[in-house]
């Protein structure tokens, strides 16, 4: 049996009439009515313009008035637009780029410096004047992570250490058969983050896959650099 390579359906994708009456706009090529629709898909008017307006607010389709030079209410015309709805191999993709960096002499330095080139561009930087001390380095942290969907839980270990403990990897069937690439990525971006603002803070592991829902990053306070 021949495994899928696209990804799974998403759940707003369109189907059933919908779908006829996306696809009777493409055909078209051109602005048409709600009536006009209506009688290319053998719907009542009341649903063809229902769907259509679900498309508008869907992005999948555009809604404009008629230009008339005569008096009189102007037809409204809909328009297909948007991207084709159709599958996705993200999945895909993610597999062939992570095993290309995976077969890199130096794979690991390769993924830690593309995640702290994302870390620093995705935190939240600090004011010209601002100091950022551990705490908030942490929060800003946490708030790149959760966006990202970690599902992250900050919880201090001792003294000098905190642990963030990452509850959903929203990258796990990949980082499953590339953890190597995978994890190190996602050190990275903590680590990219933190040199961001400058905190006394540093991340210094993440182990992957505690459990099959939790992996654990550590991080080790520094003192704070002198003025």
């Amino acid at each position: 049996m021949t495994t899928s390579l696209t990804d799974p359906r998403p759940d707003n994708a369109i189907d059933g009439r919908r779908a006829d009456v996306l696809g009777a706009l493409r055909e078209a090529g051109r602005p048409c009515s709600a009536a006009e629709t209506a009688a290319a898909t053998g719907l009542h008017l009341n649903t063809a313009r229902f769907h259509l307006d679900a498309l508008v607010a869907e992005g999948l389709a555009e809604r404009r008035a008629e230009p008339r030079d005569v008096p009189g209410r102007p037809r409204i015309l809909y328009t297909a637009g948007g991207q084709v709805p159709g599958p996705r191999s993200y999945k895909l993709l993610a597999e062939m780029l992570t095993g290309l960096v995976a077969s890199l002499p130096d794979a690991g330095s390769v993924a830690v410096d593309a995640g702290k080139a994302w870390g620093r561009h995705l935190v939240e930087r600090a004011a010209p004047s601002e100091r950022i001390d551990a705490a908030e380095a942490i929060a800003r942290v946490s708030r790149v992570l959760d966006a990202i969907g970690f599902q992250p839980e900050v919880t201090p270990t001792a003294k000098n250490e905190t642990e963030i403990r990452l509850g959903h990897c929203p990258f796990r069937e990949v980082a499953e058969r590339h953890t190597d690439v995978v994890c190190a990525v996602h050190l990275g971006l903590m680590q990219g983050a933190l040199e961001e603002l400058h905190a006394p803070i540093q991340a210094t592991s993440l182990e992957p896959l505690v459990t099959p829902d939790l992996c654990i990053a550590r991080l080790r306070h520094t003192p704070p650099a002198r003025s």
